[in-house]
C-alpha cells in the first residue's frame, strides 16, 4: 500500500563509536528539576513532584562536531537557552520500579530545550498549554548519542551553557531533585515507555535570552560539548 504523501523522514541520532543510529520515537522533558532553577521560575522545590512536557520528535535539531546553525523562531523577542542532560531508552514499560529504571537507558546526551519564554509566560497567565513556546521548529538541539556502555550512568559533574564564551549555566548533575531513575519510573505510571523515547532532565539555573550573531556552546561531563550559532 502505497502513502498519500511522501513519508515524513525519521528522526534519528548519531552515535558515538559507531555508524548505527538510534531513531526517536517521543521526547519527554522534567520541568524545574534542579532546585536553583525552580526557585528563579518562582517555584518552591522541596514540595513539588515532577512535572513533564513534550517537544515534537521533528523539533530535534541534530547537532555534529561543527557548529550548527541555529533558526532564531518567530512570534518571540524572549528565546531562551536550557541546557539539559538527555536519556536516550532501548527499553521501556509501564510502572517501573526505580531500582531497575536505568537498564532501560541506551545512552546520553546533550541537549537545549529552547523556549519562547515570552510566549510561555503569557501561557502561564491564561493557565494555557505551552506547545507553542517549547515545541518551536529547531527547538530541540541534541547531539550525538553517547552508549552507556562507553560512559556509565552519569550522576555527577558539571552542566554548564556558555554565551560568546561567558558562563551563563553552571550546574552539577548531581544536584538533580530527581534523579533520571526516578524520572523513568515516575513518566512510566503515566505512559507505557518504549524504545526510542528521550528524557530531557532538566536545567540548572541561569536561563535566560540569546540573541541573533551569538554563540552558544553546550557541555555535560562526560558528553563533550555542541555549538550553535543563532541566525
Amino acid at each position: 500500500m502505497l502513502s498519500v504523501i511522501q513519508n515524513p523522514p525519521r528522526i534519528a541520532l548519531p552515535i558515538v563509536g559507531c555508524g548505527d543510529l538510534f531513531p526517536v520515537r517521543r521526547v519527554y522533558c522534567v520541568g524545574r528539576n534542579y532546585a536553583a532553577h525552580a526557585r528563579e521560575m518562582g517555584a518552591d522545590p522541596d514540595r513539588e513532584p515532577p512535572f513533564f512536557f513534550m517537544k515534537p520528535a521533528d523539533a530535534l535539531q541534530i547537532v555534529g562536531a561543527e557548529p550548527a546553525a541555529h533558526p532564531y523562531p518567530p512570534k518571540t523577542a524572549n528565546y531562551h537557552f536550557e541546557v539539559e542532560m538527555v536519556a536516550a531508552l532501548s527499553g521501556g514499560g509501564r510502572d517501573l520500579p526505580v531500582e531497575g529504571a536505568l537498564d532501560h537507558v541506551y545512552g546520553y546526551a546533550i541537549g537545549l530545550d529552547m523556549t519562547r519564554r515570552d510566549v510561555q509566560d503569557e501561557a502561564k497567565r491564561l493557565s494555557r498549554p505551552w506547545d507553542t513556546a517549547k515545541a518551536a521548529d529547531g527547538s530541540g538541539p541534541i547531539g550525538p548519542l553517547y552508549p552507556a556502555s562507553l560512559v556509565g550512568h552519569p550522576k555527577r559533574g558539571p552542566i554548564t551553557l556558555s554565551v560568546d564564551g561567558a558562563v551563563r549555566q553552571r550546574g552539577d548533575l548531581g544536584d538533580m531533585i530527581w534523579s533520571v531513575a526516578e524520572q523513568i519510573a515516575y513518566l512510566s505510571g503515566y505512559f507505557a515507555l518504549h524504545p526510542g523515547d528521550l528524557i530531557f532532565t532538566g536545567t540548572p539555573s541561569g536561563v535566560g535570552p540569546v540573541e541573533r550573531g551569538q554563540r552558544m556552546v553546550a557541555a555535560v561531563a562526560g558528553l563533550g560539548e555542541i555549538a550553535l550559532d543563532v541566525v
